[in-house]
């Protein structure tokens, strides 16, 4: 069955404060961002991340993911050698706080597969993907600016059982106008962790709304999910509004709702 998780930063508090409310309003998971701050694999001791697990787990969480997106140029291969050693680090820490997968934004996948922008991002995902199969983490993309298909092709290609996929629902919604039903099917074997969140597409742009509000068919969505054998975090993120814990609250019980109609 499917876990509710929550992205500690949406809290907009602490890390420790937002463990708390997680752990406070029945959520399993959490997906702290690790690019910078008290969470940073440069900033934490071997003892820091044993206690800080040990903190979460106290708290009856797990750390569902970590968040690695600090705007790595996946196009830059040959260049980005500081980047590619960063997010191997957060991989490492990723070991060490009992997860399995961190997440990032591979930016934009280049329509041209015989190009050098295309060919350099599959060696950027190959280079992090074996790193993966080494220690066993997954390197996640996340969903949104391309459709399914695309995402999958250039997954395909790259040489690494490592490379998966964050599928982000609203992202699809909001950026390029797929279907995230259709997207389950369409990538079901590379999605290791999923964000829950909400939004419509504009003429001009996106809004992110609450969760249950937007565009995203929820209740088809999870049930392709459940069908394709997904067990995995559904990962609230609020990345806007007034009131994020009403909001993160708001998708709580929506989705242990749904979950509950599900199974």
């Amino acid at each position: 069955m499917m876990k509710i998780g929550v992205m500690p930063s949406s809290f907009r508090v602490p890390f420790k404060e937002a463990v708390i409310k997680a752990r406070d309003m029945g959520a399993k998971g959490l997906q702290p961002y690790v690019t910078s701050g008290e969470l940073a694999p440069e900033n934490l001791t071997k003892d820091d991340r044993k206690a800080i697990l040990k903190y979460v787990t106290d708290n009856g969480l797990v750390f569902s993911a970590l968040c690695a997106d600090f705007g790595l140029n996946f196009k830059a291969y040959g260049e980005n050698e500081e980047g590619i050693k960063r997010t191997m680090a957060m991989m490492d820490l990723a070991v060490d706080l009992g997860t399995n997968v961190i997440t990032t934004h591979i930016g934009h996948v280049p329509e041209d597969e015989n190009s050098v922008e295309y060919i350099n991002v599959c060696k950027t995902i190959e280079t992090l993907g074996k790193y993966g199969d080494s220690i066993g983490v997954c390197f996640a993309t996340e969903t949104g600016p391309e459709k399914a298909v695309k995402l999958r092709g250039i997954l395909e290609k790259v040489d690494t059982k490592s490379a998966k996929v964050n599928l982000d629902p609203a992202n699809f919604v909001m950026l390029c106008g797929q279907d995230p039903v259709e997207a389950v099917h369409v990538l079901k074997d590379y999605i290791v962790h999923t964000h829950a969140k909400d939004g419509i597409k504009l003429e001009e742009g996106y809004k992110e709304l609450p969760l249950g509000t937007g565009g995203v068919p929820y209740i088809d969505y999870l049930a392709a999910l459940r069908d394709e054998g997904y067990d995995g975090f559904l990962t609230i993120e609020r990345e806007c509004g007034e009131t994020p814990e009403k909001d993160i609250q708001i998708a709580y019980d929506f989705l242990s709702d749904a979950l509950k109609k599900l199974y």
